[in-house]
């Protein structure tokens, strides 16, 4: 078997994946750029106690405020999550997220420009539907707005795995003489 006989075979496997497959995977692909704000939602309807509570000593707003904090993210992240897995008012489920993510502490910055990052993919995705079968590729023939988005969203996800990197600074610098 030679190496186009191996290309060939690759070729048709992932013609045939494709074709099996491409109901699931805009749907597969919406479900990752979303999962953050579907787990959060999950997490505060099964902990509201803690997380009312973390909110209340944390601002020292009282049980009333942080109560209503605490449902106004669940309420959104849980909504705007369904609305955009429904594709119904996927730009207002997306702007309702970014609402949320406003709302978020300051110390999760990076985590949050990723987040931002997953929404601009959706909004992009959003605004020609149909024509992309995966949600934030683009095709060769546009330039638009739309790819300037998903630009942006591809840079502020990259951002979020910029986090994990750790440098040792030893490793540049030069040994000590003694």
């Amino acid at each position: 078997m030679g190496q186009n006989d191996l290309m060939g075979t690759a070729e048709d496997f992932a013609d045939q994946f494709l074709r099996v497959t491409k109901q699931y995977l805009p749907h597969v692909a919406r479900l990752c750029l979303i999962s953050t704000f579907l787990e959060d939602g999950i997490r505060m309807w099964f902990q509201w106690s803690e997380q009312r509570d973390y909110i209340d000593s944390t601002w020292n707003c009282g049980y009333l405020l942080a109560s209503s904090f605490v449902f106004l993210n669940l309420l959104g992240q849980l909504t705007g999550c369904v609305l955009v897995l429904s594709r119904n008012f996927v730009q207002y489920a997306c702007f309702g997220l970014f609402g949320i993510i406003a709302l978020q502490p300051t110390y999760l910055f990076l985590r949050n420009l990723a987040l931002g990052g997953g929404l601009l993919l959706l909004l992009a995705e959003s605004r020609s539907e149909g024509k992309s079968m995966f949600a934030g590729v683009p095709t060769m023939r546009e330039s638009s707005p739309k790819q300037y988005m998903q630009l942006g969203g591809r840079v502020l996800l990259v951002l979020m795995f910029m986090t994990l990197l750790h440098f040792d600074a030893s490793f540049f610098s030069q040994p000590s003489q003694q």
